[in-house]
């Protein structure tokens, strides 16, 4: 079973960019779908974004314009390019396909 693995979260001021990354134990390219969620404290795990294996991308609300979902398929990677970053992007972000576990997420912390 294909394993994912998020990297890539810090502590960056509001304005700033992040790129986060979703690497693949196998091929990224037999998941149907890989997204992107987040989890504020106290707070719902969240969709954020997704892509599928045909490239469509699609991203909540709150952060099209700013988020970018993009996948390596040779790198087996799907990464999240953050830009403009707020206070309220502040979450564990976890990246996730369908069927699988959830991983232990990558901490973004956006303040000044």
């Amino acid at each position: 079973q294909v394993q994912l693995v998020e990297s890539g979260g810090a502590l960056v001021q509001p304005g700033g960019s992040l790129r986060l990354s979703c690497t693949a134990s196998g091929s990224i390219s037999s998941l149907h779908v890989v997204a992107w969620f987040r989890q504020a404290a106290g707070k719902e795990r969240e969709w954020v974004a997704s892509i599928t294996n045909t490239g469509l991308a699609n991203y909540q609300d709150s952060v099209k314009g700013r988020f970018t979902i993009s996948r390596d398929i040779a790198k087996n990677t799907v990464y999240l390019q953050m830009n403009s970053l707020k206070p309220e992007d502040t979450g564990v972000y976890y990246c996730h396909g369908p069927g699988l576990g959830w991983g232990q997420g990558t901490q973004v912390t956006v303040s000044s």
